[in-house]
């Protein structure tokens, strides 16, 4: 998994008008809005239509967790944390230090995902910084979409499209199902865990960035293998591969909260 970077123990009357901005093109995709962990990448991200005073929330990997990894079948909802994040602009520049309030979700039992909830608003954001946050699809993303990978901790985009979808993705005890596989331009490295994967024409994120087959072993930790519906096993060396996000949307309110009882929240949950 992408956790650490390399060389590294493996980073008012214009308030709501981020509501309505409109999405980004290919043109113009970069690094606004993205964010650098101690360890990993992030990004700032809202529901389409929430409203600019909801508390704003940060997407990162499960695995990006500054106390380590969950453990296989683990589902963290609702903790307090206090954790920071460096926002950038476009253009890399640092803009400002983030604060969560509380780590509202994180596993790495089907997904590996984290979402953290800030002690600001995206009002706030868009007031003070002038930064707007990228906005999550409601839709599965297809084969051959155009993406970027945008990360925060080396200020630096990826782009690259859909190569496919692996039914079930198995790395060491975690599996992780319905990713996306890169196309061989995405060359990901460590560090870069956590960066949103951005619809290069929509500007809408529609999955996070997390692992990579780096020495061609076989399911093995840092070395994912996809297993097909009749269980072969399939081993790709330099495979890239993200999260899809979708599901998010089931299961987080416009207030940015998390509620897993709802009828179409499908992530996992706490046994």
């Amino acid at each position: 998994m992408f956790r650490r970077p390399l060389g590294v123990l493996l980073a008012t009357i214009f308030t709501f008008a981020l509501v309505t901005a409109p999405p980004a093109s290919a043109e113009t995709v970069d690094l606004t809005g993205t964010v650098a962990l101690s360890n990993c990448s992030g990004s700032v991200v809202r529901l389409a239509g929430a409203p600019a005073t909801a508390p704003a929330l940060v997407l990162s990997n499960g695995h990006c967790l500054e106390e380590g990894f969950p453990q296989p079948g683990e589902v963290i909802v609702d903790r307090p944390s206090q954790r920071t994040f460096t926002l950038l602009a476009g253009d890399g520049r640092e803009v400002t230090t983030l604060r969560a309030t509380k780590l509202l979700y994180a596993t790495m039992t089907g997904t590996d995902a984290s979402v953290y909830q800030l002690g600001t608003t995206y009002a706030d954001i868009q007031r003070d910084h002038g930064i707007a946050p990228l906005e999550l699809s409601e839709e599965r993303p297809g084969a051959g979409t155009g993406i970027t990978v945008a990360s925060g901790y080396w200020k630096k985009t990826y782009a690259c499209s859909v190569d496919g979808f692996v039914r079930e993705l198995r790395e060491g005890g975690y599996t992780w199902r319905d990713s996306i596989r890169y196309t061989p331009e995405c060359q990901t490295i460590g560090g870069t865990s956590g960066s949103p994967i951005i619809d290069t024409a929509s500007g809408q994120v529609v999955g996070v960035n997390n692992t990579a087959n780096e020495n061609g072993d076989r399911c093995t930790m840092n070395n994912p293998c996809e297993v097909g519906a009749n269980g072969q096993v399939t081993v790709r060396h330099g495979a890239k591969y993200g999260q899809q996000t979708y599901r998010l949307y089931g299961c987080l309110t416009p207030a940015s909260e998390i509620e897993l009882e709802r009828p179409a929240c499908t992530l996992p949950k706490p046994a």
